[in-house]
């Protein structure tokens, strides 16, 4: 029987199997999380811990091995935001026109679009599904 995890990666993955694709991804979706967490820090660094938390729940929901690996990645790209001042705003809004961009045109490449256009939970699966990827090669059960 498929864990719920296991359907959403596949599901995500039936649109990133091209090569380019699946490059552009491994750039552009922490890029996105990133600039994501910047543009809400930028507000107020509340609102992005309130963000890490939603997701952490639903990272819950479905491997706590993935849930802790993004809470550290989530610590990793929260550092740089400390340091970035006034700077955040216009760094976070560049970096996520770019990634966006890179992410269709992965997807022009692949012909097919987008997961989170069908199911916005892949917004949440994309960087999961990275790691997950990550778990598999170094043999890190999730």
């Amino acid at each position: 029987m498929n864990r719920r995890i296991d359907t959403l990666f596949e599901r995500y993955g039936e649109s990133h199997r091209h090569p380019t694709n699946n490059a552009i991804h491994w750039v552009c979706v922490p890029l996105i999380t990133w600039s994501l967490l910047a543009l809400l820090w930028s507000w107020s660094p509340a609102a992005a811990y309130v963000l890490i938390g939603v997701a952490m729940v639903f990272y819950l929901t479905l491997s706590f091995t993935i849930a802790a690996g993004m809470l550290a990645v989530s610590a990793i790209m929260v550092y740089p935001l400390t340091l970035l001042g006034g700077a955040t705003l216009p760094i976070a809004v560049a970096v996520f026109v770019v990634a966006w961009i890179g992410q269709f045109v992965g997807h022009r490449i692949e012909g097919k679009k987008p997961s989170f256009l069908e199911d916005v939970r892949f917004l949440l699966v994309g960087p999961a599904w990275l790691l997950g990827m990550l778990c598999r090669r170094v043999r890190i059960p999730y």
